[in-house]
């Protein structure tokens, strides 16, 4: 399994500080003993030709170093201590720790000068640019699973709703602008006609993609709601409860410091999460932006979904209306509604795909 490269959500925040304020620096950014200033650690690593920047979170004393598309976390610790820097979500290295004197913020010489290296190596590089390689769509349920039922009398007729039926006609309809408008890209169905893959085998499929190191992969799942209160009705967009807690690193083929395998799962889980609330986001606001008042927004909502929490990539559980209400089901039911509002998945799905790869992999709105 390769890493998407995002940012963990404990950096989001960093991020959308822009009136924050840095530390106050001594008087000529002189370094002392072996230490750089926030000054000449900028200056140090602009020197591959892009601008450095730097985001400064004074709360959790973490910081974020950006370079071109590429960005460097990091935290600190005591003088002569050592800390994690996370590279692009990809690489984490062990150096010695920035720190804090009388509240000027201190990089040792030793952290700046491999860290220039790492970002040089990264600006360097343009093949590591990371791009989304593969989108996995399942339409829910199929075969001997129906799915939820509907059944309503409309206009002196009778019209019925079958969960498996709607979530093949939109998962075909979104595989067809998907792969229209990314000819490079993987699209892949869960299922193609009416069979019934288990959720096993939808996660497996998922999973088993593989990935260059500088690809990601995306899994949108499409299914439809249904309620014993008859006036229930509108989409929702669901992504993994960040409290579920999963493991993505494979301990078997980890090659790297075996100690470091929890905090690198742990980054990884939130990087995941932060990726899964910004497809849902992009996803909520096309369809309601499409659909008007037609079909009303729910909202996006966190739950453990067996197909979200296993799937060890950013996903998102998409449901397309209820079939127990009778203003969605007209619209489930009808080609031209239901195209309308595929076509808002696909709108959402191309703005995270915008972001993610105009961005080089780092999720971040400054």
């Amino acid at each position: 399994m390769r890493a998407q490269r995002g940012i963990p959500a404990l950096f989001l925040l960093i991020g959308l500080m822009t009136g924050g304020a840095l530390p106050a620096q001594n008087p000529g950014g002189a370094a002392a003993g072996g230490s750089l200033s926030v000054e000449e650690t900028l200056s140090r690593l602009g020197a591959a030709g892009s601008p450095a920047g730097l985001r400064w979170d004074p709360f959790f004393s973490n910081g974020v170093f950006t370079l071109a598309n590429h960005y460097a976390a990091f935290e600190t610790a005591a003088p002569g201590g050592e800390a994690l820097v996370l590279l692009d979500s990809r690489d984490i290295l062990s150096l010695p720790a920035p720190y804090l004197e009388d509240g000027v913020l201190r990089f040792p010489a030793s952290f700046v000068q491999a860290l220039e290296q790492a970002l040089r190596r990264r600006v360097e590089d343009d093949q590591s640019r990371m791009r989304i390689a593969a989108i996995i769509i399942d339409p829910g349920h199929g075969g001997k699973d129906p799915g939820a039922l509907g059944e309503h009398q409309i206009d002196g007729g009778t019209l019925k709703l079958v969960e498996k039926e709607i979530t093949l006609r939109s998962a075909r309809i979104l595989y067809a602008l998907l792969t229209a408008a990314y000819p490079d890209k993987r699209v892949l169905l869960t299922r193609e006609g009416d069979t019934y893959p288990s959720l096993e085998d939808r996660v497996a499929l998922a999973n088993s993609v593989p990935l260059a190191e500088n690809e990601a992969v995306v899994y949108i799942s499409l299914h439809a709601n249904a309620s014993f209160n008859r006036n229930a009705r509108g989409f929702e967009v669901w992504y993994l409860s960040p409290e579920y807690r999963r493991d993505l690193i494979d301990r078997d083929t980890f090659s790297g410091n075996r100690e470091i395998i929890p905090i690198w799962n742990d980054m990884l889980q939130d990087e995941f999460t932060t990726e899964s609330v910004m497809i849902a986001q992009a996803i909520n606001h096309r369809i309601a932006e499409a659909m008007g008042r037609s079909i009303p927004s729910r909202g996006i909502k966190a739950e453990e979904w067996f197909v979200v929490r296993n799937a060890r990539m950013p996903s998102v559980l998409v449901e397309l209306g209820f079939v127990t209400n009778a203003a969605d089901a007209q619209i489930l039911s009808s080609d031209a509604s239901l195209r309308n509002l595929t076509e808002a998945i696909y709108n959402g799905i191309a703005d995270y795909i915008g972001t993610f790869e105009g961005s080089g992999g780092f999720i971040l709105n400054p």
